[in-house]
């Protein structure tokens, strides 16, 4: 059954042969490159422009070209607004409360399986395609759709998408699912896509130089205004300044200062300024203290945490104890663990063998073999 479907695109070899597979399908589609951050706004050290592989005016340009090619109709949608207000400004809160945030999960969430998605349907159509690596499907033993791993598990993303809910999932289309890079990559050159040998990139498309603490602190100093109307002047405002404060050692013994707590991140080393014989490394964030808490590599280790704001795929509530493997990181080695939901909603996590740099503010996903069973948020 053919349908008419929006494709995310984003200029880049996986979302355009995507599309040229959907197309190839004999699908009514159109490409949309959503324009989520000025570049503009976040400048080097010296007020210098920094370029970005991701989300720039090239790959727009790329995306068109593709569009061109393929023979579908391309629109630029300007999604800054909305892109801040959710994504931008609770990663800035996120890191001034010791927290280190994973905004690609909201951005896919909230954004291309949210106001994207709504947008689309206002339009009349009846999904939204991604070039995601992972698979989407109807249960009908479970009676409900189904969250799975991509087949190439070293490019699998469903780590990604472990927020979004059955309405967004019975609107989603990965047509990459089942493919390996390889593979779509030998696609896009049959497909003579001008993307196909295109290099990719793994920056966040609003700090292309990877340098979080300048654009915490950039942020929060002038807020990257670059000028017009300011909608969301009352909200930084709000924002924590950061504060010099201690670091410690966990029996409380100073052993330095910091400029703010936004600096440092759980299992942090490099970068600390202290001397003190052996290496130490970041084991805690007090944020009611302010203090930078170092310990031994030994100190990282955890045998439990705790997850709010779960969201269920495979199932529809936690009821009882589960066996399942987790990832607390998108990189990270999954680990098998227990999962049990608490009275507050929120659910305790015991792992079979304790984990290392535990981090409150990043993603813990649930799996079974290939099943997503849902996630949480690193309390």
């Amino acid at each position: 059954m053919t349908m008419r479907i929006a494709v995310a695109m984003s200029g880049g070899v996986d979302s355009s042969t995507a599309a040229a597979l959907l197309k190839r399908e004999g699908h009514e589609i159109v490409g949309f490159s959503l324009q989520l951050w000025n570049q503009r706004r976040f400048t080097g050290p010296n007020g210098e422009p920094l370029p970005s592989r991701c989300c720039s005016l090239e790959d727009i340009y790329d995306a068109r070209r593709v569009a061109a090619h393929l023979g579908f109709p391309f629109y630029v949608l300007n999604l800054e607004a909305e892109f801040e207000r959710e994504i931008v400004l609770p990663f800035v809160r996120e890191y001034l409360q010791g927290r280190t945030p994973n905004p690609c999960v909201p951005c896919n969430s909230r954004i291309k399986f949210a106001t994207f998605l709504r947008f689309a349907e206002q339009l009349g159509f009846e999904r939204v395609a991604t070039g995601h690596y992972a698979r989407v499907e109807w249960d009908a033993t479970r009676g409900r759709f189904v969250l799975r791993r991509g087949v190439d598990r070293q490019k699998d993303q469903s780590y990604f998408l472990f927020e979004l809910t059955q309405e967004q999932l019975s609107r989603a289309v990965f047509p990459l699912g089942h493919l390996t890079k390889s593979e779509v990559r030998r696609l896009a050159r049959e497909f003579g896509l001008p993307v196909a040998e295109k290099a990719e990139s793994q920056d966040l498309s609003f700090v292309p130089d990877g340098d979080y603490v300048r654009f915490v602190e950039q942020y929060v100093e002038t807020g990257l205004v670059l000028e017009g109307e300011d909608p969301l002047a009352e909200e930084r405002r709000k924002l924590p300044r950061p504060r010099r404060g201690e670091i410690v050692t966990t029996d409380g013994r100073i052993v330095g200062h910091h400029e703010g707590i936004h600096r440092y991140t759980i299992g942090q080393r490099r970068g600390l300024g202290l001397a003190l014989g052996r290496p130490v490394y970041v084991v805690d964030l007090d944020v009611i203290h302010n203090r930078v808490v170092v310990g031994e590599e030994r100190d990282l280790y955890r045998e439990t945490l705790r997850a709010v704001r779960p969201n269920w795929i495979a199932i529809a509530e936690l009821r009882e104890p589960m066996r399942v493997t987790t990832k607390i990181r998108s990189r990270h080695e999954e680990t098998t663990a227990t999962i049990e939901l608490s009275d507050d909603g929120s659910v305790l996590v015991r792992f079979d063998e304790p984990q290392r740099a535990v981090t409150p503010g990043q993603a813990v996903v649930f799996y079974q073999d290939d099943l997503v069973i849902g996630g949480g948020w690193i309390l």
